[in-house]
């Protein structure tokens, strides 16, 4: 009766540390049994991203914010890879449990909407920054960029990654097919990342377009992560940090409403 009384206190009056743990790790373990697809292959695409531009491009597109084209969308196309993968980790975890019909088995455990939440997120921020460490590792040496700001760079990853793997939990929860999913990445995902700043300048854009670059969360991000990177960037960090913040706070509690109503999610 003891341990019945213990583990109920411990699962209704505190956090379930035991299983919140457990589903980040199962998260975690998901992407590392795949590192070739769920780790190499951005770093490849990373490293595609960046011979192309700087053959294409590079050569005649001069100095951007007094570096080099290569040197300033490194830091984009790095964190461009990251939002990905964070927002792939969750959205299919999520998607193929429901198509296979295991998703039963994540919602029977005595988890909170909140823990469930923690441990999808979790596992798509530590995806994020598997993916960012060998990237980072091989990017900078090659070209020849170093940090400037080190723990600045890890906290906007952070962030960033814990916004889109909290996009990709809402879309998983959201979509029932496969192609639900493609229409998702293909028409929200992917203009978020590519309409950011990753491959320009805020000044190159037109007037009337820049007000709605500052409307995208994602171009604070690679904002902020090309000042902690390079040292220059297009508007305030301070301001980058506080609207990352707030989308982020934002979107977990839509992921806990969503978790906690279970539409579109229990069997």
């Amino acid at each position: 009766m003891s341990e019945i009384t213990s583990m109920g206190e411990r699962r209704f009056g505190r956090v379930n540390w035991l299983g919140l743990q457990t589903l980040a790790g199962r998260e975690i373990r998901r992407f590392l049994t795949v590192w070739m697809q769920t780790v190499m292959a951005p770093l490849v695409t990373a490293g595609l991203f960046l011979a192309i531009f700087a053959i294409a491009i590079g050569p005649s597109r001069g100095d951007v914010m007094g570096f080099a084209y290569v040197h300033f969308i490194a830091p984009g196309i790095l964190t461009m890879t990251v939002v990905q993968n964070a927002f792939a980790n969750t959205s299919s975890s999520i998607l193929v449990s429901k198509v296979q019909g295991n998703i039963v088995d994540t919602l029977m455990p005595p988890l909170s909407p909140g823990e469930l939440v923690a441990g999808y997120i979790a596992g798509g921020i530590a995806r994020g920054l598997f993916v960012a460490l060998p990237i980072g590792l091989v990017m900078m040496p090659v070209i020849g960029i170093t940090l400037a700001s080190p723990l600045l760079a890890l906290l906007y990853i952070a962030l960033g990654a814990s916004v889109m793997a909290g996009l990709g939990l809402m879309a998983g929860i959201y979509a029932q097919k496969f192609d639900q999913m493609a229409a998702i990445t293909n028409f929200i995902i992917t203009p978020l990342a590519f309409l950011s700043g990753t491959f320009y300048s805020v000044d190159a854009v037109p007037g009337p377009m820049q007000a709605l670059l500052h409307l995208n969360p994602m171009f604070y991000l690679i904002d902020g992560v090309r000042y902690s990177i390079l040292g220059v960037s297009d508007s305030s960090p301070l301001l980058g940090l506080a609207i990352l913040t707030t989308a982020s706070a934002a979107i977990l509690l839509l992921c806990w409403r969503m978790m906690r109503s279970g539409t579109r999610l229990k069997p």
